[in-house]
C-alpha cells in the first residue's frame, strides 16, 4: 500500500476530475457527481439503512473488494481515492490473510466520496454520500457483482447514467 501525496495526489484527482467530469455537490441538482460511464449501474444504499449487524452492508463491501481483486492481475493496482482524505494505491494481491476483509477505506461513502478504480479507470466504484448510492462502473466488475448487488441493495437507480428501468427490484421477484 502506497499512499498518493504531493503532485501525485494533485495528478491522480486532476485525471479523475477531467474523466468523470467531477462536480461534487450535497444538493440534489448537482447529482450524479460524476459522467456515470456507459457500462455502470448506480444503485441506492437505502437498503442498507436497516440493516441490523452490518449484514448487508459486509455482504456487499466483501463482494466489491472480491470483484475488485479478480478483475485486477497480480502485477496491477487499485487507486483508493476518499475524498479530502488520504488516498492510497494498492495491490489487492499483496493483501494477505492479516489484512482481510479491510482495504484503506470502505467503498461505502461515509460523509465523503469514496471511489476505488482501476489505475486506467476501466472499472471501479464511486460511492456518494448525499445520493446514498454507489455506482459500479466498467463490465468486467459488472459481470460479477450485478446479481448479487441486486439482492443486497434492491433498487437500482441509473444505467449507463440514464434512469433505471429497474427501479426497484423488491416488487420484481
Amino acid at each position: 500500500m502506497e499512499k498518493l501525496e504531493g503532485p501525485e495526489y494533485e495528478q491522480v484527482w486532476d485525471r479523475f476530475e477531467q474523466r468523470f467530469e467531477f462536480r461534487p455537490g450535497m444538493e440534489c441538482p448537482t447529482w450524479p457527481a460524476i459522467k456515470e460511464p456507459a457500462d455502470s449501474i448506480t444503485w441506492s444504499l437505502d437498503a442498507l439503512d436497516d440493516d441490523p449487524g452490518y449484514v448487508k452492508l459486509d455482504a456487499m463491501i466483501d463482494l466489491l473488494n472480491g470483484a475488485l481483486w479478480a478483475c485486477t492481475p497480480p502485477e496491477r493496482t487499485l487507486l483508493i481515492l476518499d475524498w479530502h482524505h488520504d488516498c492510497y494505491r494498492i495491490r489487492p494481491h499483496a493483501i494477505t490473510a492479516e489484512h482481510a476483509p479491510r482495504w484503506p477505506a470502505s467503498m461505502m461513502p461515509d460523509g465523503d466520496y469514496n471511489i476505488h478504480l482501476a489505475e486506467d479507470f476501466r472499472y471501479g466504484t464511486f460511492g456518494h454520500p448525499w445520493e446514498h448510492t454507489i455506482c459500479v462502473m466498467g463490465a468486467p466488475l459488472l459481470q460479477r457483482v450485478t446479481e448479487d448487488l441486486d439482492s443486497i441493495l434492491l433498487q437500482r437507480v441509473r444505467e449507463g447514467g440514464g434512469p433505471s428501468d429497474r427501479r426497484n427490484i423488491r416488487t420484481e421477484r
